[in-house]
């Protein structure tokens, strides 16, 4: 079912870690400009939306638990490989690494997170996030995720906060695409000179 989103390209590409662990990805889509990167292998259909206006790249995190320092280095690896510059989105645990690695300085130009996992003791090391980032929340979802997702918009010098009327913490990806389009869109009018993957 899911196939019916992947009208463009599908490349395959490997980064490896510096403990020598192979990190997968794909890459959907041929257009220019930056990619966005999302974290997590679960997202393969909002990719596939995605992949109409951006290029898109998708990979699979680690099994298991580890430190996030660890996390964050792949996520950096991933962002080099394709050209050094990125969006990144994630959902749950992985808009929390989205968000930890841009405050670690991975350069990522924006981030988009949707019902991150942050209460708000642990929200005050995101002040050192420089990106652009807006932070998404389901309607239905329960009121502590929402507060949350307040949390960390508020906390971040440059974020947004938005409520996707209806959804739960299964957001719908043809509900949250257009509404990364549009904020994604804004990342690339202030990167139009980037000229596309590296290699």
């Amino acid at each position: 079912m899911d196939e019916v989103y992947f009208t463009a390209g599908r490349t395959p590409g490997l980064v490896t870690a510096q403990d020598g662990t192979r990190i997968p990805y794909e890459r959907y889509g041929d257009g220019g400009g930056p990619p966005v990167i999302l974290v997590g292998g679960g997202e393969r259909v909002l990719a596939g939306l995605l992949a109409r206006r951006f290029p898109v790249v998708v990979y699979e995190r680690r099994d298991g638990a580890g430190p996030v320092e660890r996390e964050i280095g792949d996520l950096a690896l991933l962002v080099d490989a394709v050209g050094g510059a990125a969006a990144v989105h994630g959902t749950a645990s992985g808009g929390g690494l989205a968000l930890a690695a841009a405050a670690a300085g991975v350069p990522v130009g924006a981030v988009s997170v949707y019902e991150p996992p942050y209460a708000a003791e642990a929200a005050d090391g995101l002040g050192r996030v420089l990106a652009r980032v807006l932070v998404l929340d389901g309607g239905s979802s329960p009121a502590g995720t929402r507060r949350a997702a307040r949390t960390v918009a508020a906390a971040v010098p440059r974020g947004r906060h938005r409520t996707l009327t209806g959804q739960t913490h299964e957001v719908a990806p043809h509900v949250l695409a257009p509404v990364l389009e549009e904020f994604l869109g804004e990342f690339l009018d202030e990167t139009a000179g980037f000229t596309g993957f590296a290699g």
